[in-house]
């Protein structure tokens, strides 16, 4: 007698995987970019980033966040959430890449199935040479199931919302950081 095999690992809906890493972002997808000052200084961008990759930033937002890792990894396995109740969406994904770097934190992901949208999107830290610290939020996507299709404009919109919330709520925590 043979051992069932393991449930299947779920794949990609789209073929791009990667593309936020290091761009162009694919044709055929509503794009979103959104950078934003957040403070100044290593022990601001080590707040931000450690927020950033361990999911704290999504929670403090408001949405529930369940991953299969305390912190951004490759492969890992994510499912944002937002909305309450029956109204709540639930948003599977896997990380694609990241980034761990000296002046560079940060990492992208990409939707499975049962995501609302299609598509990937990457979440940023970087110190840049000034001292400045920025947040960046890249997403390509579309709509990839009936609810988005009807939302149409809506949903990019929406987006661009939830960059902005991430961007205030690192902003807060990189207030707070204290240089070491």
């Amino acid at each position: 007698m043979t051992a069932p095999l393991p449930p299947a690992r779920p794949t990609f809906t789209y073929p791009e995987v990667g593309a936020t890493r290091l761009g162009p972002l694919p044709e055929g997808y509503h794009h979103l970019h959104h950078s934003a000052r957040i403070g100044r200084g290593r022990a601001a961008f080590d707040a931000a980033g450690t927020a950033l990759t361990t999911w704290r930033a999504h929670r403090r937002t408001g949405a529930r966040v369940r991953a299969s890792s305390p912190w951004a990894a490759p492969g890992a396995l994510v499912v944002v959430s937002l909305g309450a109740g029956p109204l709540r969406l639930r948003a599977p994904c896997e990380v694609v890449w990241t980034a761990y770097e000296k002046d560079r934190t940060g990492f992208g992901y990409g939707t499975l199935p049962g995501h609302p949208e299609t598509g990937e999107e990457s979440f940023v830290v970087d110190l840049r040479e000034d001292g400045s610290v920025w947040f960046t939020v890249m997403a390509f996507s579309r709509p990839g199931c009936w609810y988005t299709r009807l939302a149409g404009p809506v949903v990019p919109v929406l987006q661009k919302a939830y960059a902005r919330a991430l961007a205030r709520t690192l902003r807060r925590i990189a207030a707070t950081a204290r240089p070491s």
